[in-house]
């Protein structure tokens, strides 16, 4: 196995309040060996040289993506087949990987074929943890069809929405949907628990699977020794989603203090993601969404910092997620600078990488740097704790990106 060397570097390990110098880092294969304060001797080991001036530290993790949502307005999936969304999609990892996310979670829509690519190394990207298709209730956030629609349509190949999307009503169709997902090669399950912005005919606040139907989620999630994660605005939702037995809530907008302490007392996670609502505010009207989409997307945006601000003060952890779309998704790092409204730099840099690893399922393997971690590892031209905004520019502050021991980027000597 080849060894590596990274010496001259700061080192920021989330688990500090800052980046720290004397430190090397020395990866065997896939795996990070050895961190010392002193040389690390071997011999025959590539050296990477920081020049003094850089700091290393953990890819980043992004735990709310779709890499399958193409199209920032998602009804355009209806006329793009399988082959071209797998193309596309290529194209949108990679752009994730080059910005420093070695790991995603996608949340609804990538399947184990598009996650073995990237393993086998056919695409490069991120390492994925898929969800396979979002299941919800017939006229949910999940239903991909147009009112003039009675049937569903019969096959994925040819409408990308299908793909993405599943429907289920009552808890044994619940329950069949799940187990099939899981017999797909889902890390985890994705249900909807309230209405969205991206989908024309549901309201926001409405209330979607039932009590029965989300235990059912999370029996069956549970059993195969996988969770669920639930997309949910609304106190209502996120209450009922937790008291179900569902473990990440997504988005989470108009969480309020209450149901804010739900969630940390059933050691739940918050997947917050700003930087969608703001980009679509922006530009999303450009790339076809609909006025009615903008409307709820402007309910939501109001409460995208309060909801960090109350997540904080109840004590709730907070993974990084951005949900961006298609187009937009180039606005992934700008996460970051919107979360640095209400945080600290270092907490937010923490949800990128020690939350995010928790809520992954991989601590001590991802998100720090000590023996035994998974060696992904980004290289920073300055100290990102002083300055996010290296974090911007599609990864041109980082002159060093590797993923399982292997350099995905490197300009460094």
């Amino acid at each position: 196995m080849s060894q590596i060397v990274f010496r001259n570097f700061s080192l920021l390990d989330p688990r500090w309040d800052e980046a720290r110098g004397g430190y090397e880092v020395l990866v065997d294969g896939g795996t990070i060996r050895e961190v010392s304060e002193k040389p690390i001797k071997a011999a025959n080991a590539r050296v990477v040289d920081g020049g003094g001036k850089r700091t290393l530290m953990p890819g980043l993790i992004d735990c709310h993506v779709h890499v399958f949502l193409t199209e920032v307005n998602i009804r355009n999936l209806e006329s793009i087949p399988l082959t071209l969304l797998t193309a596309k999609s290529a194209e949108l990892m990679r752009g994730m990987i080059d910005r420093g996310f070695t790991t995603v979670r996608d949340t609804g829509g990538a399947d184990w074929g598009i996650k073995t690519a990237v393993e086998s190394g056919l695409i490069p990207g991120p390492r994925l943890f898929i969800s396979a298709k979002a299941i919800g209730p017939t006229g949910g956030h999940s239903d991909s069809r147009r009112r003039t629609d009675y049937q569903p349509a019969s096959c994925g190949c040819c409408n990308g929405m299908v793909y993405v999307m599943a429907v289920a009503d009552g808890a044994d169709e619940v329950r069949k949907c799940v187990r099939e997902q899981m017999r797909q090669g889902a890390d985890q399950i994705k249900i909807m628990c309230s209405g969205g912005v991206a989908s024309p005919y549901d309201p926001l606040d409405s209330l979607q699977f039932s009590e029965g139907e989300i235990a059912a989620a999370t029996d069956e999630a549970k059993n195969f020794g996988r969770y669920v994660l639930a997309h949910a605005y609304t106190p209502e939702a996120i209450t009922r989603a937790m008291n179900n037995g569902v473990r990440t809530i997504e988005h989470g907008n108009l969480v309020d203090d209450k149901s804010a302490r739900l969630i940390q007392s059933k050691g739940g996670y918050m997947i917050a993601n700003l930087v969608t609502y703001f980009s679509m505010k922006e530009r999303a009207a450009q790339f076809g969404m609909t006025p009615e989409m903008l409307a709820k997307n402007d309910i939501v945006l109001e409460g995208a910092l309060r909801s960090l601000e109350i997540c904080k003060g109840a004590g709730v952890k907070v993974g990084y997620g951005t949900d961006l779309l298609g187009a937009l998704q180039v606005d992934q790092s700008l996460e970051f600078i919107h979360r640095a409204k209400v945080l600290q730099p270092i907490e937010i840099i923490r949800q990128a990488t020690l939350v995010g690893a928790e809520i992954v399922q991989q601590e001590g393997k991802l998100g720090v740097i000590e023996p035994g971690a998974h060696a992904d590892l980004i290289a920073v031209d300055g100290d990102p704790v002083a300055n996010l905004e290296l974090f911007l520019g599609q990864g041109k502050h980082l002159p060093m990106i590797m993923k399982a021991g292997k350099f995905h980027k490197n300009t460094l000597k």
